[in-house]
């Protein structure tokens, strides 16, 4: 028996052994429930084929000729990815309304005995439903702000924050960018509405009544722009402002950063697109340390003339709270461990982290 369920819960998600998006691939790379697999029952060709087809032509021939390739791609499915499958695999598939496609996978997986459910209105009812959380509902989650100047450390004590149990969002992460000018990383970002998708995953996974620990942001990471709802939590959560010293801030965006400084001309193209309020002397000069390989020194000069001053404008403008101002003597691991714990045991007892 083919069951139908509209739950998308983390509970209800994780309780499959697989999750199926037979839509087309360019369909899925666009964006796709989290932990899918991508088992077309149409590829973009074959799919763009019968649709002309049924526009232009004979709509008996295009369903004939669909339902040729279906049938074809279904069989490659069950002889290659799913082969290892035994009687009790259990799958959730999507296409895009809970239609003709998913329904073709489903009745054969049904006829083989394999336990299948398919997500009622498709790919769009997770839609709706991250549109609904991130736009049009007021978070529930208490936010906590981890800011200070580029350099300070932030992602990695967020990281150590959450080795430690507490709860944490990585924007950058999900947004696959650092969120400045030399942010960009290998495989660039995903879309939007994927973005969207992996926030939305990430926030229901997440304890509303705890605490959650977020990196201050800008309303966009990279080209990704933070949803309203989320944005909205940001902009009034309290902060907890990190600082170090200069020297340890540049050896740690020079390690941050090894990617880009690795690469010459990705590491002019982004100094060629620094605000225009710097002297383009400035910038010339800036682009030929690059060239020579004076990474460290380029860092210093960045942090000091473009992101401290950002750092101190933007701050001008906010009216967040500061819960507190730690000081990092150095950004050691013992050191941002140490921070760690002593930010957690803060947050743990339900008071300001100090």
């Amino acid at each position: 028996m083919i069951r139908r369920t509209v739950d998308l819960s983390p509970a209800a998600r994780d309780g499959f052994d697989a999750i199926i998006d037979v839509r087309s691939p360019a369909e899925f790379a666009l964006d796709h429930l989290p932990g899918a697999i991508n088992l077309p029952v149409l590829d973009d060709t074959q799919r763009a084929a019968v649709g002309t087809e049924y526009v232009r032509g004979s709509k008996f021939l295009a369903r004939r000729t669909g339902a040729a390739m279906v049938a074809r791609n279904i069989a490659a499915h069950l002889e290659g990815a799913l082969a290892d499958r035994d009687g009790s695999f259990r799958p959730l598939v999507y296409c895009w309304r809970g239609g003709q496609r998913s329904g073709a996978m489903v009745t054969v997986m049904d006829q083989i005995g394999w336990p299948v459910t398919v997500l009622e209105g498709g790919y769009q009812t997770w839609r709706r439903q991250v549109t609904a959380d991130l736009y049009d509902t007021p978070l529930p989650h208490r936010l906590t702000l981890l800011d200070g100047p580029t350099g300070s450390g932030k992602t990695a004590l967020l990281t150590a924050l959450a080795a430690q149990g507490v709860q944490t969002l990585d924007l950058e992460a999900l947004a696959a960018h650092r969120g400045s000018l030399f942010g960009a990383l290998p495989g660039g970002q995903p879309s939007q509405k994927a973005f969207e998708s992996r926030l939305h995953d990430a926030l229901s996974r997440l304890d509303p009544a705890r605490p959650v620990v977020v990196e201050a942001e800008s309303s966009r990471i990279g080209a990704r722009v933070i949803p309203p709802a989320l944005w909205a939590a940001m902009a009034a959560a309290p902060v907890i402002e990190i600082a170090a010293p200069v020297e340890a801030r540049v050896g740690h965006t020079v390690a941050t950063y090894v990617e880009i400084a690795a690469d010459p001309a990705a590491l002019d193209a982004a100094l060629g697109r620094l605000p225009r309020h710097h002297a383009k002397a400035t910038i010339s000069e800036w682009r030929a340390m690059a060239a020579r390989g004076e990474i460290a020194e380029l860092a210093r000069q960045l942090i000091e003339a473009h992101y401290d001053p950002a750092y101190v404008r933007t701050g001008a403008v906010r009216a967040r709270p500061v819960l507190n101002r730690l000081v990092l003597p150095d950004l050691s691991p013992a050191s941002i461990e140490a921070a760690a714990g002593g930010l957690a045991a803060g947050l743990d007892r339900g008071r300001d982290p100090a």
